[in-house]
């Protein structure tokens, strides 16, 4: 009696259990999916934000927002802090999705789809790596000419951020420990583009009661 044919076992997955899986793998073309990262500082006086100078084409010595191509074995988040880490040497504790980016034309390499994250941080020292020649910090309101639809994409991480901070107190994140009132109005003013009352504003922030006096400046409160 001719014995059973031995399955062959590959990565804990049977030919068969293969044959199975294509048979759900369609032929219709795939997009590529990239992120992006925007990340804003303050330097005591103006919102900054993180740009690098792309060393290869397409838009080769162009300034953009640090990003890369997705890979198989990582989720979007994990590929944003990669490629932020390896373009500019930062690893920030949160960053957060705000947008995904899907035009057709935006990118003259193939049909890419990006998803783009935004964090606050305070200001520290970035330096250029992999394929980014370089990185440095602009003030917004002072931006050169991006490569890609990055202009699109800081809009709209501006957007997103100007609708958190009505809610939440995440402004203080990009101070230092301690801090003045008018160093978090100036804030506030950049982020906002607007102008507030010196006297209103600050009455403002102590009734929210999330800040307490030190000395001189003020401090965020522990949370309890």
């Amino acid at each position: 009696m001719q014995g059973k044919k031995e399955k062959t076992v590959v990565n804990n997955t049977t030919e068969n259990e293969a044959e199975e899986t294509l048979n759900y793998c369609y032929k219709h073309p795939h997009p590529s999916v990239t992120t992006d990262c925007v990340i804003f500082c303050f330097d005591k006086k103006d919102l900054n934000v993180l740009l690098i100078k792309r060393g290869v084409e397409p838009f080769k010595d162009a300034w953009a927002f640090p990003g890369g191509f997705l890979r198989m074995n990582e989720s979007a988040e994990e590929c944003a802090l990669r490629e932020l880490k390896e373009e500019t040497n930062l690893t920030p504790g949160h960053i957060e999705q705000f947008y995904t980016f899907t035009d057709v034309d935006r990118d003259p390499r193939e049909r890419v789809i990006t998803i783009a994250y935004f964090a606050l941080i305070k200001k520290s020292e970035v330096t250029g790596g992999d394929d980014a020649s370089d990185a440095q910090w602009f003030k917004v309101k002072d931006l050169p000419q991006l490569a890609f639809d990055h202009d699109y994409i800081f809009r709209k991480a501006l957007i997103a951020l100007k609708q958190k901070i009505h809610f939440e107190p995440i402004g203080f994140d990009l101070l230092e420990e301690e801090f003045s009132i008018p160093e978090l109005q100036r804030l506030y003013e950049g982020i906002l583009n607007a102008h507030f009352d010196r006297r209103n504003f600050q009455k403002k922030m102590l009734q929210l009661g999330l800040l307490e006096e030190s000395k001189n400046n003020v401090k965020k409160k522990n949370k309890k």
